[in-house]
């Protein structure tokens, strides 16, 4: 991204964008899922729901996805999209894709869980141009079981989460 595009992202405009998103996660079948630690603390989140280009193949995404720093490494990526898959399933969805800038390190993330690059675009943020590569989340949704983490929670986003 460019530098001058960097600038001009502001907490508070960040912030309020993605309360925006949280808030209203329900329509249009999306939502939200949050990893909270002991304290109660949300540590991460994952956002699930149509796929938005008209893929024919994939019609589930994974919108978004995101472990504060201290937390990666924990497996608590693997269970949020794990959450995100079996609500998906559960909306008869058996097919997603999460779509990722080429150069993020985040595309190890979808490796990792076995996922193999299918699609590429050109993406605009600010000035510049980017490429965006999309992932099968992780090929079809069949549930895998990761190890227990009996310091994390995991659960739906809910209105009281939202700061007043």
């Amino acid at each position: 991204m460019s530098a001058e595009h960097l600038v001009n992202l502001s907490y508070e405009r960040r912030a309020n964008a993605w309360y925006d998103i949280f808030s209203q996660a329900s329509n249009g079948g999306n939502f939200t899922y949050v990893a909270e630690n002991e304290s109660g603390e949300i540590v991460g989140f994952a956002n699930g729901g149509a796929e938005r280009t008209g893929d024919p193949i994939y019609k589930g995404e994974l919108t978004a996805i995101y472990i504060r720093q201290s937390y990666q490494r924990k497996e608590i990526g693997k269970y949020l999209v794990q959450a995100v898959a079996q609500r998906l399933r559960r909306s008869g969805i058996k097919s997603m894709l999460v779509w990722v800038l080429a150069d993020n390190p985040a595309c190890q993330f979808c490796a990792v869980l076995g996922g193999k690059q299918v699609r590429e675009q050109e993406l605009e943020i600010g000035e510049k141009s980017l490429i965006e590569v999309a992932y099968p989340s992780f090929v079809t949704l069949a549930i895998v079981k990761f190890r227990c983490l009996a310091a994390f929670r995991f659960r739906p986003f809910a209105k009281f989460d939202l700061p007043k």
